[in-house]
């Protein structure tokens, strides 16, 4: 049996929208075993497919058929730790467990980037799906089927507070809130935004960030999706955030903030939710993970 480790993933990171994304030090593991039948359970309570629709099964069985095998089955079990539903990557973790896990199981006849291109495809974008295979920061492109892309790591002077609702918000809900069309200043806005994230979150540039992680593209649109979003990123700075965004499609609200600082902050917000009446959300600390998704031998 195998277990593979998968970092959870933060898209967007305010102006990249669709094109930037980050792993965090939060992990799914899942551990996998060629069978005659398909056997799934979890480590944790999480409510699962049990039957072949299960992503993990999917994406492993797609990647069989594309080398021309079929999987009979898979012995699965997993450990949850990414909230589903909450703009982490919880889909992208599955979809990269299976794909690597059903590769190594064919001999590893895809490359590192067979594995990127194919884990967008089936998620539709890259901006999760790469972090989670290449860990650090990942500026994403996609020409056709094919994605180009490139990962540095994240400055250590950076953590992130990473604040989790309890309620999901579905991909579908919040793209299905954008608008077909931006203007022309709107495009140019988020273009410098995103290229100045890049740059700042690699070069340890910290007061760049509350002006890099601005956004017109998506946030505004899906801020009324999101109860007390506007309580939150206003906490956020009274707190003292270096730059606040919605992660991927939300409804997590993610808050970057000096590595020296990040403790006090971490505390002084869960206070703050209490104190305002805003109830159930949680707050993670976490780091950037320099590493992606990777495969241990049990």
């Amino acid at each position: 049996m195998i277990r593979i480790d998968v970092p959870a993933t933060s898209a967007n990171l305010g102006a990249g929208f669709d094109s930037l994304g980050i792993a965090l030090t939060m992990q799914n593991r899942v551990w996998m075993e060629e069978s005659d039948s398909l056997e799934i359970t979890c480590t944790d309570s999480t409510d699962v497919p049990r039957d072949s629709s299960n992503l993990i099964f999917w994406a492993a069985s797609h990647l069989y058929e594309i080398c021309g095998k079929k999987l009979p089955g898979l012995k699965i079990v997993q450990e949850n730790n990414i909230p589903m539903a909450r703009g982490l990557g919880s889909s992208s973790a599955c979809i990269v467990a299976g794909i690597l896990g059903a590769n190594r199981f064919l001999g590893n006849p895809l490359s590192h980037t067979d594995l990127i291109n194919l884990a967008a495809k089936i998620e539709g974008h890259p901006d999760n799906t790469s972090p989670a295979l290449s860990g650090g920061l990942v500026a994403s492109a996609m020409e056709g089927e094919r994605v180009y892309s490139v990962s540095v790591p994240v400055s250590e002077k950076i953590r992130f507070a990473v604040m989790i609702p309890p309620f999901e918000l579905k991909t579908e809900k919040a793209r299905a809130a954008l608008p077909k069309e931006y203007s022309r200043e709107d495009a140019v806005y988020n273009l410098s935004r995103s290229g100045l994230m890049t740059a700042s979150l690699f070069s340890g540039e910290l007061q760049n960030l509350r002006v890099a992680v601005q956004d017109r593209i998506h946030q505004p649109y899906r801020s009324s999706l999101i109860d007390h979003y506007d309580d939150v990123f206003r906490m956020s700075y009274e707190l003292g955030s270096l730059g606040t965004y919605v992660s991927g499609a939300g409804p997590t609200i993610i808050a970057m903030i000096d590595s020296e600082n990040a403790g006090a902050f971490s505390k002084n917000c869960i206070s703050h939710l209490e104190d305002k009446g805003i109830d159930g959300w949680r707050v993670e600390l976490l780091s950037a993970a320099q590493s992606g998704a990777k495969i241990v031998i049990e």
